[in-house]
């Protein structure tokens, strides 16, 4: 295995983490803290699995990908109101509240497939999954095109919503109020600013980003959704978020480095002295870096000013 399948490897483990990663920046940095970013991964990528599935059923072909992916991003938004409204409207712990959404979505796909799929504990494989695709040019590149332009469909989208996101949080008057409201929202109110509004934006964008990146995992890598599809990146995603200082481009970054050491797991297992370790200890790689790189972030990297606050608008 030459070094630019490992990166092009890398880029699939890291499609899920830069899309959740990136709906964690527009929640947080409205100032809602959203730990459920992990239940938000497990429900999009149930929900990419029970309509991809549904979609074969109607005979969709090779648009049934396309219709789980966008069904899932509509039940992250459905499930993100539940945290926006406990957390802006009802001024619940935001904290809290994420961990709730965290064991309800886990909780109720698993339960949701078992009766929808008499009682088995996964769903039916799907047998149209996205395919990687060639960039024509770019694709043909030396090292470059293999490494980068051969992908799946939804790394070239992660590719161009990392920009997206930074040029609406920097470039853009939206992007303005919602880091506004997120650093001091009684100022953003006295000049027009609809605070809660605006965080209930940024928490849907969330809901619907992190959902995709749950998606893409069942239309990628496992063409199927069970209790283990999601195991932590979720919680990755977060840690890709803070490292990255809550910048896309930041983030981008530290999911691809997150990536690298998951790619590097399914690597190390293709050689005869992996034999000698552990499996666990390999399986364990990934989820020790983060710990590690986020040890080393937490204290350098400035969260905004007024992430976890309630805001009363009647009390400014």
């Amino acid at each position: 295995m030459n070094f630019a399948e490992i990166i092009n490897i890398t880029l699939v483990f890291s499609t899920p983490l830069i899309l959740a990663a990136l709906g964690g920046i527009f929640s947080e940095k409205s100032g809602v803290v959203n730990i459920g970013i992990e239940g938000l991964m497990v429900v999009g990528a149930f929900g990419a699995a029970l309509f991809g599935y549904y979609a074969e059923e109607a005979g969709m072909g090779v648009f049934s990908p396309y219709a789980g992916m966008l069904a899932a991003a509509a039940l992250g938004i459905l499930l993100s109101a539940v945290h926006a409204v406990a957390s802006i409207t009802f001024k619940a712990d935001q904290t809290v509240s994420g961990v709730v959404i965290n064991f309800l979505a886990a909780g109720l796909c698993v339960y949701l497939v078992k009766v929808l799929f008499d009682g088995s504990g996964q769903t039916e494989n799907l047998q149209e999954v996205f395919s990687k695709v060639k960039i024509p040019l770019l694709g043909d590149i030396p090292f470059v095109g293999p490494a980068l332009f051969q992908a799946y469909p939804p790394t070239y989208l992660a590719y161009i919503l990392v920009f997206v996101a930074w040029y609406v949080l920097y470039k853009m008057p939206f992007g303005l109020r919602l880091r506004a409201v997120g650093e001091h929202p009684s100022a953003a109110d006295t000049v027009g600013i609809k605070v809660l509004r605006t965080r209930y934006i940024g928490v849907f964008i969330s809901g619907a980003l992190s959902a995709l990146g749950g998606a893409t995992i069942t239309m990628t890598t496992t063409a199927s959704f069970t209790h283990n599809t999601i195991s932590g990146q979720g919680f990755i995603a977060i840690a890709a978020m803070i490292f990255g200082k809550w910048n896309p481009l930041g983030a981008f970054g530290a999911a691809v480095f997150f990536g690298f050491a998951t790619s590097l797991r399914n690597v190390v297992q293709l050689y005869d002295w992996s034999a000698r370790i552990p499996q666990e200890f390999i399986f364990m790689l990934p989820y020790v870096l983060t710990i590690l790189v986020l040890a080393g972030a937490v204290g350098r990297a400035r969260a905004p000013a007024a992430l976890g606050e309630p805001y009363d608008p009647g009390k400014r």
